[in-house]
């Protein structure tokens, strides 16, 4: 029986990939064990098939439960990829020998179920989709994340003793520059296993966490069994790819065939399906949380597509620095680029090594092109040292329904989904890009936040829409998850709505639904979300619910004409709420604490909002009435009236003087301070124009404020600083201006009284159209 010819490899390296490739061409392997799912086996040939670029991932879920699910990413410069590669390139056989998916999903479903039975678990909830190598969490050759140790020494990454002992600070910069900066052929892995199967001697085989200890036991039981089953096809030349810490279990000849039967017997099983996604750069890297994490993706790339002119990696990599610099009117020239090249050569010498390595770039970057400025280079390590680079896979590769239909519409609407984040600003006058939004707000309400809408000024307008786009990976597996509902994005979106409208008791999240289902143009779900919105308002009593209700209702009135969608099928439930809550809101407001009523004025404010935009006429009576009521009653805080005295004198329905008797008898020398200082702040609503333009208001205040005794000047300055400290710095400085007049200004000159209204009315329908108001 041939003996197999072992590769310890990292997962994410190319001076690893480099060695392997060459080892493989000088072997001649005639079979092929990779450290990998089983059950995407089938999905190898893919790898040179047209459209298929790294890097990538080989995405692993149970179609019954997709949150159990597990990627396993590859790139370009990935041992493993180039070992797969070399292996469809030569035809020969090749495996993967980890643990099947089937058992590992449903370990991990076991482990979850046990961690939410226990009233306190012992260990965090596993994620939903994880990376296969939870041994390795930095950018060792498979080293654990968190073995067991005794004494401080031992806590940490393990390459630190050898880093330690070579003269390196950390492990990470030993490994770079000895493996993955190198690259020397089959050589290298001898070495690799010998200094791996000592470190894992002397370190340990337990771990923190006794489960992932217990499934790292059933990994390398699992991989000893299908090499020995390799070995009995009589190949002579069998290699193997696994990370470099499981050489000593795969070389332990003591574990015998039986004890390894044993192990993996009983073990439980989930169903499994398998499929190629896009993966990123970004999703490589450590801070992304992947286990097997990496720090340089982009880096490495640098290395992997540099090795055959080991020459340019140094003035490669600067010209790529010297690009971005200018490309940002940052001053960089040839000559820096020459002087940069030479003093990365040169520290690479003073340091014994053959080549400058990004320790070495990054020191001579930041020294000639920045000036020792850091600040500079943020963008640097955002854009070479990690990347920006998102994979794809050929269209050919198994995919839900529901993720065709969306690579359609992608198509079709020119989206391309890319990991870089870019703005997306939309007309929705226009059919492509109403259709886009369409899109967007149909992804949202499945969970997949492909864009964000972007907040532009005060306001979002009528036909415009900025939304910030950036694809990530795990949008493909939500994707998966929201197939249950249907095969289309319309399907889908509308089944998940219905679904869910069954399951909300709040108003305002009801009524926010409504708008949301109408920007995603989902007209099937509409009757089901507005008829329970109705009945449930119907029921309650919830003056705050109802208020909260109205202001996404007017939404769909303010933004209706141009996004095409139908106003009037949520009219009648928008009437119906605002006369309701129109006779709640006096009784609501009654003997309410100081808390309850800045609550209650931040959602009446945004209800009269709402009551205007809709422009009912009877409505807007009963509102008007409603705010009459609340003004007048001697129950009601003065916080809440003051606000309702403004709303009135903003619309026109109480005059001055009668504001003016309002606030004379609320600020008099009988009143409480602050009560008097509650009412003001309520009128004032955070807006100093009123004081501005009218005088009479200035003079009631001024005198209130000059009439205070000293004692209850002290207690009300807070407030009236509290409530001033809402305006903005012009209008402070107005008011600073205003008062700096002496009290014997003069109020301003009334506009004259005669007008053209011909002449006035000219403009009302184009602005009827800008700001989306029905006639």
């Amino acid at each position: 029986m041939a003996a197999p010819h072992l590769f310890g490899i990292r997962h994410h390296g190319p001076g690893c990939a480099r060695s392997l490739v060459r080892a493989f061409d000088a072997l001649r392997p005639d079979c092929i064990l990779i450290e990998g799912p089983p059950e995407s086996e089938g999905l190898l040939p893919a790898v040179l098939a047209e459209g298929m670029q790294p890097p990538v991932a080989l995405l692993s879920y149970c179609p019954d439960e997709p949150q159990l699910a597990v990627y396993h990413p590859f790139a370009e410069f990935s041992p493993e990829w180039q070992a797969i590669r070399w292996a469809v390139l030569h035809a020969v056989p090749v495996r993967f020998m980890d643990l099947p998916m089937a058992n590992g999903l449903a370990l991990q479903k076991a482990r979850r179920q046990a961690d939410e039975a226990s009233p306190e678990p012992a260990h965090a909830e596993a994620p939903a989709a994880q990376d296969h190598r939870q041994d390795a969490t930095s950018e060792e050759a498979g080293a654990p994340a968190n073995p067991a140790a005794s004494d401080d020494d031992r806590a940490g990454d393990p390459l630190n003793w050898l880093a330690h002992a070579a003269g390196y600070a950390d492990g990470e910069s030993w490994w770079n520059h000895m493996v993955e900066e190198r690259g020397d052929g089959e050589q290298l892995f001898a070495a690799v296993a010998e200094a791996m199967t000592a470190l894992r001697a002397e370190w340990g085989e337990q771990r923190d966490d006794p489960q992932e200890s217990q499934r790292e036991v059933l990994r390398e039981a699992h991989m000893r069994q299908c090499l020995r089953e390799a070995q009995k096809t009589g190949a002579e030349r069998i290699a193997v790819v696994c990370g470099a810490w499981h050489l000593r279990a795969l070389q332990t000849s003591s574990v015998t065939v039986k004890a390894d039967q044993a192990l993996l017997k009983g073990l439980p099983k989930v169903k499994v399906q398998s499929t190629w996604v896009p993966w990123t750069y970004r999703h490589l890297t450590r801070s992304s949380g992947y286990g097997a994490g990496i720090v340089s993706p982009g880096w490495y790339e640098h290395l992997w597509r540099s090795q055959h002119l080991p020459q340019l990696r140094t003035v490669g990599w600067l010209a790529r620095v010297a690009r971005l610099m200018r490309e940002r009117d940052l001053d960089c020239s040839s000559a820096h680029l020459i002087e940069a090249t030479r003093l990365a050569d040169a520290l690479a010498a003073m340091r014994e090594r053959p080549a400058a390595g990004l320790e070495e770039l990054q020191e001579a970057t930041r020294s000639v092109f920045a000036m020792g400025d850091d600040s500079l280079l943020h963008f640097i390590a955002d854009e070479l040292v990690v990347g920006d680079r998102l994979g794809s896979v050929p269209a050919d590769v198994p995919t839900v329904p529901l993720q065709r239909d969306l690579e359609q519409a992608q198509k079709t609407l020119r989206l391309k989904p890319e990991a870089v984040q870019r703005t997306l600003d939309l007309d929705l006058r226009n059919s492509n890009d109403l259709a886009r939004s369409h899109l967007l707000h149909r992804l949202r309400l499945l969970d997949v936040p492909w864009g964000e809408l972007a907040k532009v000024g005060r306001s979002q307008g009528t036909f415009h829409e900025v939304w910030i786009l950036q694809w990530q990976p795990e949008f493909l597996l939500q994707l998966i998850e929201a197939s249950q509902w249907g095969q289309t994005l319309v399907q889908a979106a509308t089944a998940l709505v219905i679904d869910k409208v069954g399951r909300i008791s709040d108003l305002a999240e009801l009524a926010a639904l409504v708008d949301q289902v109408l920007l995603a143009d989902l007209d099937a779900a509409v009757p089901a979300v507005t008829q329970a919105l109705q009945s449930r308002a119907a029921l309650t009593g919830d003056v705050l619910q109802l208020l909260a209700t109205l202001p996404p209702l007017a939404n769909v009135f303010r933004y209706g004409n141009v996004r095409q969608t139908d106003a009037a099928m949520v009219a009648q439930v928008l009437d119906g709420l605002i006369v309701r809550t129109a006779i709640a809101m006096p009784l609501a407001c009654r003997n309410v604490d100081d808390a309850a009523a800045r609550n209650l004025r931040e959602k009446l404010l945004a209800a009269h909002t709402a009551v205007a935009l809709r422009q009912g006429q009877e409505e807007t009576q009963a509102w008007r009435q409603a705010l009459q009521q609340i003004a007048s009653s001697t129950h009601t805080g003065q916080l809440l009236q003051g606000v309702a005295v403004r709303l009135l004198l903003d619309d026109a329905v109480w005059s001055v003087e009668q504001v003016a008797q309002a606030m004379s008898f609320e600020l008099s020398m009988g009143a409480e301070p602050s009560k008097a200082a509650a009412w003001l702040e309520g009128f004032l609503n955070r807006n100093a124009l009123v004081l501005l333009h009218d005088m009479r208001v200035w003079r009631l205040i001024d005198e209130w404020l000059v009439g205070l005794r000293e004692e209850h000047f002290v207690r009300v300055l807070p407030l009236v600083r509290r409530t001033f400290s809402t305006f903005s710095a012009s209008e402070r400085s107005a008011l600073a201006q205003r008062a700096g007049q002496g009290r014997g200004v003069a109020a301003l000159p009334k506009p004259p009284a005669g007008w053209n209204e011909e002449r006035a009315a000219l403009p009302l329908p184009l602005l009827r159209q800008l700001l989306g108001v029905q006639q």
